[in-house]
């Protein structure tokens, strides 16, 4: 478990983490979401303990960051923001590297970078420089040196940014299936990644904890959760008037893309009623169908509001 409490940190009159306090319970795997500048970097080298808090306690597995860090660290795998290796040598010269740091000797070095190298599939660039690498396996090197010593925490600090959308595939499928033995603390702007790896997320605004959520429970707070989308083939004019007067529809809006979107009033279910209508009406409609919450509409609402108070 990781117990966070109270955690402050200033940078002379700057106060970047404002009394941050949260646990992260085994198999976890926590989205920790803010806007750039909010504190994600800082609060997660103060995990990692790579900074001291100004005030306040972090434990890792029951060992504190500051009293006890050998013991703190042995638990932890930590990918900076960036993934920054020696770019001379190559991924296998800078695991082996690591593997002397972390201590690893004998069968268990030898097996545990065996299987570093072939989870992140590495084998085919192990004696490349890592300054000749793509960004995507900059990335799994990064990855590699974090869980080469098998670590219980891992904590991974903007994984994908910066990478194409097969890259950021990768990497999302790794932490994936690393979730189910280990518990993951990945931080991010990048909404998507909630949904995609995140079973909680945690949002902060200037150094402030906002809110701590399942990403289900965020898309709920989206006005367009549960909305009905469809296209209209024939008079947009009339399907729009008579969504409009349907119960249970606070509004309805024309998306970008020609869409038409009939917005639920709290807690009423449209979908029965908005087919029922269509098919009695005999208005011709296709790609009819329920949305989910819209977490960059939750998230501006969230970070705003922090902004103001």
């Amino acid at each position: 478990m990781i117990k966070i409490n109270d955690v402050t940190k200033r940078y002379g009159e700057f106060l970047a983490v404002d009394k941050l306090s949260f646990n992260v319970e085994p198999g976890e795997v926590l989205g920790f979401l803010g806007p750039n500048g909010a504190g994600k970097s800082t609060m997660m080298k103060m995990i990692a303990g790579f900074l001291a808090p100004s005030s306040g306690s972090i434990s890792v597995c029951g060992f504190d960051i500051e009293n006890d860090p050998m013991r703190a660290k042995q638990s932890i795998g930590y990918l900076p923001e960036g993934a920054p290796a020696y770019g001379e040598m190559t991924p296998n010269r800078f695991l082996q590297f690591i593997a002397d740091v972390r201590g690893l000797t004998g069968e268990h070095r030898k097996q545990r970078l065996g299987t570093v190298v072939e989870q992140l599939g590495l084998k085919k660039v192990l004696e490349q420089p890592i300054e000749t690498l793509s960004k995507g396996f900059k990335r799994r090197v990064g990855i590699a040196q974090a869980i080469v010593h098998d670590p219980k925490v891992l904590i991974l600090d903007e994984p994908t940014d910066g990478l194409d959308p097969n890259q950021k595939h990768e990497v999302r499928n790794l932490i994936s299936s690393m979730a189910k033995d280990k518990l993951i603390v990945v931080s991010t702007h990048i909404l998507e990644e909630v949904h995609a790896v995140c079973t909680r997320a945690i949002v902060i605004a200037n150094g402030r904890l906002l809110a701590d959520e399942t990403p289900d429970q965020f898309e709920a707070r989206s006005r367009y959760f549960g909305a009905v989308s469809l296209r209209a083939e024939a008079d947009v004019d009339q399907v729009i008037a008579a969504l409009s007067g349907l119960n249970g529809v606070a509004s309805v809006e024309i998306a970008k893309d020609g869409s038409v979107i009939a917005l639920p009033k709290a807690g009423a279910p449209l979908f029965d009623s908005v087919s029922n209508m269509l098919r009695e009406r005999g208005l011709m409609v296709r790609d009819v169908s329920v949305m989910r919450g819209r977490l960059d509409e939750v998230f501006r609402a969230i970070t705003e509001q922090g902004d103001r108070s």
